[in-house]
């Protein structure tokens, strides 16, 4: 059962064998609908045609999706796209083997019992393009590595936030990193799962996630920094534990510091899967006051950390990242620091601007508009604070989202860096590859030795 669950999804033999069984089914799905007892004209205009309605139907319903409902407020990856394509042109010729085989005439000529045959043979060859292409939409966001990602299970696993690691049972922090002495031997960092309550916002938010570093187990404890982090949207805190392989850059930034590393915690601004909240308090909901309030108390009052705010930062991918960004320009009291990964230039529910505003502020453009990172950027000084910009150099709308904001943000006195992540889009991987130079770039702001 654990090789199972060890499976990985992304590389290795699991992708090799569905890349082959992928071949060996669109062939076959060619063969019996456009090929088979075909001249090679007509069979030319079957691919031609199925291909060509493959790519409207796909673009027929993103653009629905994008404009039309609005379920995602930018539009898809091309590569998504493209092997949505495939998986839809599959499905086709599996409709056309099957009018094939069943249709009117047909099964004159046919025994029932090869067309039942058959029609076996042609649907698992249209899953084989399915799952292959569903794995390589997972590939593209880097979300889910192995079995266990996918299924939760790993997840599912950790344990709750015990009374032990707690501010209460712990006693009161060393005065600050430059006095502690980090002792010879320390244990790995542990991730806890937990429930933060919407005190002051009446909130409801799924359950967080807390990394407590190394030196979280030393006696006395230090007072460490704090590193609050947002999943993108749709998504969830665990993404971060499973796309953003937290506690394995965390673990390895703490191995190269004594210890140390920051306390990170994992929260939901958005309390379901498909929820949206903008991150704002608004007419959907009172995330900013959970963020900015019932977040920073709970911590606070809860955990050994530093309550410092200079010692505190917010972090995020894609809607996350958009997030970290209007906490640290709405809330620079209380977030210091940012870390946006793929962030959006504003907080967004749909491609058009008016369909947010609409829903969130009842069509105040002016309401929306002063709660902007780019409007607060423009009319405040953030000196003394910093943001660590990252998005994949194979997302262009999102590189073009950091260069403004990254723009506005030195503009605004922020200590500013940026980078392009190599071969990344808009996936997982960039949070994942990026949060190594944003740790570092946090431990020069915090004072963490190397």
């Amino acid at each position: 059962m654990d090789f199972i669950e060890d499976l990985r999804l992304v590389d290795g033999p699991a992708v090799w064998v569905a890349w082959a069984a992928a071949a060996a089914g669109m062939a076959y799905l060619l063969w019996r609908a456009a090929f088979r007892r075909r001249r090679p004209g007509p069979a030319a205009v079957v691919v031609v045609a199925v291909s060509l309605l493959a790519v409207a139907l796909v673009a027929a319903v993103h653009w629905l999706l994008i404009y039309g409902i609005s379920v995602f407020p930018d539009e898809l990856p091309g590569e998504t796209l493209a092997w949505s394509v495939s998986a839809v042109g599959a499905l086709l010729l599996w409709l056309l083997c099957l009018v094939g085989l069943w249709g009117r005439g047909r099964s004159r000529t046919t025994p029932w019992r090869s067309a039942a045959a058959a029609t076996v043979m042609a649907t698992a060859a249209f899953l084989a393009v399915l799952v292959l292409s569903a794995v390589q939409i997972n590939i593209y966001f880097g979300l889910n590595h192995t079995v266990a990602d996918l299924t939760g299970t790993a997840v599912a696993r950790i344990q709750p936030l015990e009374a032990g690691l707690t501010r209460a049972a712990g006693g009161p922090p060393a005065t600050g990193l430059a006095e502690w002495d980090a002792p010879a031997e320390l244990p790995d960092g542990v991730i806890r799962r937990t429930v933060i309550p919407g005190t002051v916002s009446g909130f409801q938010s799924r359950e967080a996630y807390v990394y407590l570093p190394p030196a979280y187990f030393s006696s006395p404890r230090p007072a460490l920094p704090v590193l609050v982090l947002f999943s993108g949207q749709p998504g969830g805190p665990a993404d971060w534990l499973v796309g953003g392989a937290l506690r394995s850059r965390l673990d390895r930034f703490a191995a190269e510091h004594a210890g140390v590393a920051p306390v990170a915690v994992v929260v939901d601004p958005n309390g379901s899967a498909s929820g949206n909240t903008l991150c704002m308090d608004s007419r959907i909901a009172r995330a900013d006051t959970f963020l900015a309030r019932d977040v920073p108390d709970w911590i606070n009052r809860t955990l050994d950390v530093d309550p410092d705010p200079r010692q505190w930062a917010a972090g995020g991918f894609s809607f996350g990242g958009t997030c970290a960004m209007q906490m640290v320009t709405r809330h620079p009291d209380v977030y210091s620091s940012a870390l946006a990964f793929s962030s959006e230039a504003e907080p967004a529910l749909a491609k058009e601007r008016e369909k947010t505003i609409q829903a969130s502020f009842g069509g105040d453009t002016a309401a929306f508009h002063r709660l902007t990172p780019l409007h607060l950027m423009a009319e405040t000084r953030f000196d003394g604070h910093g943001v660590y910009f990252a998005a994949g150099d194979h997302d262009p709308e999102f590189t073009g989202y950091m260069d403004v904001l990254s723009d506005a943000a030195r503009h605004a006195g922020f200590m500013v860096e940026t980078r392009r992540i190599a071969n990344a889009g808009h996936s997982w991987d960039t949070a994942a590859s990026g949060l190594p130079g944003g740790l570092d770039f946090l431990a020069r702001r915090w004072g963490i030795p190397g």
